[in-house]
C-alpha cells in the first residue's frame, strides 16, 4: 500500500485511490484491502480482516472497487482477490 518510487504512474494512482477512498470505507466494516500486484490490466488485491471470507467481498470487489478504479484507470481490465 505504500508508494514506491519505482511504481508506475498507474500503480501510484491505484494505491492513492485505495489508500484515500477504498481502504477507509472497508475499514468501517472491520476489513482491509492491500495492493498485491498490477500487470497487464489485472489488479490483484488481498482482502483482510472481516473482508477475508466475507460473502459480500466478491460483490464489493467487483461492483464497488473495480467499478471505482476503472473510472480512473482506463487500462484496468479486472480486479481479483489473491
Amino acid at each position: 500500500n505504500v508508494e514506491d518510487e519505482n511504481d508506475s504512474a498507474v500503480v501510484k494512482e491505484i494505491k492513492r485511490i485505495l489508500n484515500q477512498e477504498i481502504r477507509p470505507a472497508v475499514a468501517m466494516d472491520g476489513g482491509d484491502i492491500s495492493f498485491h500486484s498490477y500487470q497487464d490490466g489485472r489488479l490483484l488485491l488481498e482482502m483482510r480482516g472481516s473482508c477475508s471470507g466475507c460473502p459480500s467481498s466478491t460483490y464489493t470487489l467487483k461492483e464497488g472497487i473495480e467499478t471505482r478504479l476503472k473510472a480512473s484507470i482506463p487500462d484496468l481490465k479486472e480486479v481479483l482477490s489473491v
